[in-house]
């Protein structure tokens, strides 16, 4: 079972400061034999989140960059949906519940990033 649109967001009183850990996991296509293969699905990353006191995990989808900023740093979710997915049991029903965005991004900046760190190019003096 899963909610049709999944449920929108206030992403400042759910989560308040986010903090950027690193990715936890990349998941694969399958290839039509059922073998895994080398193209990325979505990436899960690990943020820190001080309104729920604990650690989520936010997936995206694999046509965003790999995100590579530095631990601890500020960061903001676009567009956060938490969605679920029930597996019935013998008892009830099992509920897993997952958090997908469309970025993750620095705090306040306005656009999405690459995920890679600016690199300074060194002075070039003239002799």
């Amino acid at each position: 079972m899963r909610l049709a649109q999944g449920i929108v967001i206030d992403k400042e009183k759910t989560f308040g400061l986010l903090k950027f850990s690193a990715l936890r996991r990349e998941v694969f296509l399958q290839n039509e034999d059922g073998t895994v293969s080398t193209e990325v699905k979505e990436r899960t990353y690990d943020l820190k989140s001080r309104e729920q006191g604990r650690m989520i995990q936010v997936s995206l989808p694999a046509s965003v960059p790999l995100k590579k900023f530095d631990y601890n740093a500020e960061v903001e979710i676009m567009n956060p949906i938490a969605d679920t997915v029930a597996n019935a049991t013998f008892r009830g029903a099992d509920v897993d519940w997952y958090i997908k965005a469309d970025d993750i991004v620095l705090k306040g900046k306005a656009t999405s990033t690459i995920g890679e760190k600016p690199s300074k190019a060194p002075a070039i003096k003239d002799k």
